[in-house]
């Protein structure tokens, strides 16, 4: 097999792996009982976060260079066809200005589109990641916890959620103190992506507490729980499954729904430690009160009279 690279390795093969390694990371920091699991665990992230800019890093380099070859190429055509003078070198300066601007939107494809692609990123990885997070079963979590009711369950997976985001905020903050402009989306994707999977664990453990498991395969299951993410709803149990294609009304809300939670991480970008304080705080209390939401609908899913608003 040959490889665009030298040393035979790709940077894509890198990105490829994010949703396998950001599901059980999110998994085990959402079940960490510790301060310093927790910490051990964000630290994998940063590593994560870096060899995902690395690979990134790799590919404006890579881009870069393409662009100022085709620079002094569309330039070199320039000066020798001003030098044979008339309309022949007005057409072959316009031709070497047009092969210039290409290289430049080509080679700085990765660095500049900026969020334009996220949002579709986002949702393929989110689609992919969600049947790989492991989910505790409502027999697990009353072993886990024992001698705690339907409300106090709860209230301890909500918790180990809302710990695991703020770790991650804190966490992609650290690791983007002084960040490279060109690959702040790296940062926000794994942060999205990490913040995601721990919400997704949360919905899914939340439907098992309260017995409104949804129907279905594991995959079908899973991505029920996207629907409820992206909905803020607890699963209508109903026979008909959910499907995901492009373009359908699930993939933009989900789409939609991603890019804003990637906006909120920004915050975490901020230089020095200050983002890693605003990082952690906003996503404790955003999966928190995801949490809260889908526990009181879940309540009245259940038909429980003492029904709240979270």
């Amino acid at each position: 097999m040959t490889s665009g690279n030298p040393n035979g390795h790709h940077p894509e093969s890198d990105m490829q792996l994010v949703p396998d390694q950001v599901a059980e990371l999110a998994a085990e920091l959402s079940e960490a009982q510790t301060t310093s699991r927790r910490r051990k665990l964000t630290r994998q992230l940063t590593r994560l976060v870096s060899k995902s800019r690395d690979a990134s890093v790799r590919g404006v380099r890579s881009g870069g260079e393409q662009s100022l070859r085709t620079i002094r190429s569309g330039g070199e055509s320039s000066v020798r066809g001003a030098r044979s003078g008339g309309k022949a070198s007005l057409r072959t300066l316009r031709s070497g200005g047009k092969a210039a601007w290409t290289g430049v939107q080509a080679g700085g494809h990765l660095a500049g589109r900026g969020l334009q692609g996220l949002g579709q990123r986002l949702t393929r990885q989110t689609l992919d990641m969600a049947p790989k997070i492991p989910i505790r079963s409502i027999e697990t979590l009353r072993a886990q916890y024992p001698g705690r009711d339907t409300e106090e369950l709860a209230s301890a997976v909500i918790d180990g959620a809302a710990r695991a985001s703020a770790g991650v905020g804190a966490a992609i903050g650290a690791a983007a103190a002084l960040p490279f402009i060109p690959t702040l989306t790296v940062e926000l994707g794994v942060e999205t992506l990490t913040l995601v999977a721990v919400e997704l664990k949360l919905i899914a453990e939340l439907h098992e507490i309260y017995g409104q498991r949804a129907p279905g395969s594991r995959a079908q299951r899973m991505i029920s729980y996207v629907w409820s993410w992206a909905d803020r709803r607890g699963v209508q149990i109903t026979a008909s499954g959910v499907a995901v294609s492009a373009g359908s009304p699930l993939w933009r809300k989900l789409e939609r729904r991603l890019l804003t939670k990637a906006s909120k991480g920004v915050l975490s970008l901020a230089p020095l430690l200050t983002g890693a304080a605003a990082g952690a705080a906003i996503n404790h209390r955003e999966t928190r009160k995801l949490g809260n939401q889908i526990r009181a609908d879940l309540r009245k899913l259940a038909g429980d009279p003492k029904a709240i608003s979270g």
